[in-house]
């Protein structure tokens, strides 16, 4: 089958190679062919190493498709349903599952360190899928917590979007800050998981939604989704003291990964605000605070981790809002961000196979 795989960390470009095989099918395991998939930013962030990624890997980590063949012990899904890549399954009996933060369970991150695919070709060599998944591959094996069944309405790059950033960013809002009706709010960084924070706090009621990025068309795409104003960093004080009067937002979601827009997003938020940190940074990425500003000011600070909730009860509201035309999915799919060597690969990906992309970093 064909696979798009970066050899080694630190290159921009993705090899489409027709001599890859999904590998470790047995027990436990389903084997999916991908009909959708999305690029998230995570993916970017494995391939110039912020995130740790063994190499060589296959990157993608928002899929959906049918599954083909189930392994033994394997009852909730069967060949032919349909089902969306979770690549954080929970596994229902750490202690973090039992306290009922399943965003918390380990469990699949140990899947990133089994490879999951294997090259053919001359002499054969094991390919990892990131975070124990890898969507860009005509099929894939996972561990069966990872294939959640999703309804037949539901299409296949719906739900591949549905797989991380809309349910990463929606949870943020919904979940981790729990934003009140009447509110302020900023949110720096206008991928697709910024986005999805938007129309989060749109949901929860809130009166102010200021969308910060450098991308003019990013910018553009968050009015759509329901800021009520869009700036450039540079302008993001003028729109503190016209939308607070100098006083800082009420909340402020950092959505791009770096302790540089974090520090940012903490100067912005009032005294006893609260700051949201979405976005995946480096391990050596530090953010610096004076213990006197966090004692005096009392802001929060509450990192949100794949929404910060119950995944898959995240997954079922998601749907029921999109059902009911309260968020919008299928705008995160045309929202493209052209990337050299990433979007040619996908489009090679696609051709001749039913193989759908949407880019929503």
């Amino acid at each position: 089958m064909r696979a798009a795989v970066l050899h080694e960390i630190g290159q921009d470009k993705l090899e489409v190679l027709d001599d890859v095989e999904a590998a470790g099918f047995g027990p436990g395991k389903v084997r999916i062919r991908v009909r959708a998939t999305g690029l998230c930013h995570s993916d970017l962030s494995a391939m110039n190493g912020v995130l740790p990624q063994p190499a060589p890997f296959v990157p993608g980590h928002e899929g959906a498709g049918e599954v083909l063949e189930t392994g033994e012990g394997v009852s909730h899904v069967k060949a032919g349903d349909r089902v969306v890549v979770c690549w954080l399954p929970a596994c229902g009996a750490c202690p973090a599952c039992k306290r009922g933060q399943t965003e918390l369970c380990l469990a699949g991150f140990m899947n990133a360190a089994t490879p999951n695919f294997r090259l053919t070709g001359g002499s054969s060599s094991d390919v990892f899928g990131f975070a124990g998944t890898g969507t860009f591959a005509e099929e894939v094996v996972v561990d069966a917590g990872c294939a959640v069944p999703i309804p037949d309405d539901v299409p296949f790059d719906i739900a591949a979007l549905i797989g991380c950033g809309v349910t990463t960013g929606l949870g943020a809002a919904l979940n981790t800050a729990e934003v009140e009706a009447g509110s302020s709010v900023a949110v720096i960084g206008c991928g697709g998981v910024g986005i999805s924070a938007i129309q989060g706090v749109r949901l929860r009621g809130a009166a102010e939604i200021v969308a910060v990025d450098p991308v003019a068309s990013r910018r553009e795409a968050a009015l759509w989704f329901g800021a009520t104003r869009a700036v450039a960093p540079d302008a993001l004080p003028d729109a503190k003291q016209q939308v607070t009067g100098g006083e800082g937002f009420d909340y402020v979601f950092e959505v791009v990964g770096k302790s540089a827009t974090a520090r940012t997003a903490y100067e912005n938020t009032r005294r006893g605000g609260t700051l949201v940190v979405v976005g995946a940074g480096a391990l050596d990425d530090f953010l610096r605070l004076s213990m006197f500003e966090l004692f005096f000011d009392e802001k929060r600070i509450l990192p949100s981790l794949y929404g910060g909730g119950d995944v898959l009860r995240s997954y079922e509201r998601t749907i029921a809002l999109w059902r009911a035309g309260r968020i919008d999915l299928e705008g995160l799919i045309t929202h493209r961000v052209p990337l050299a060597g990433i979007n040619e690969a996908l489009d090679r990906m696609r051709t001749g196979t039913a193989l759908r992309t949407c880019i929503d970093i």
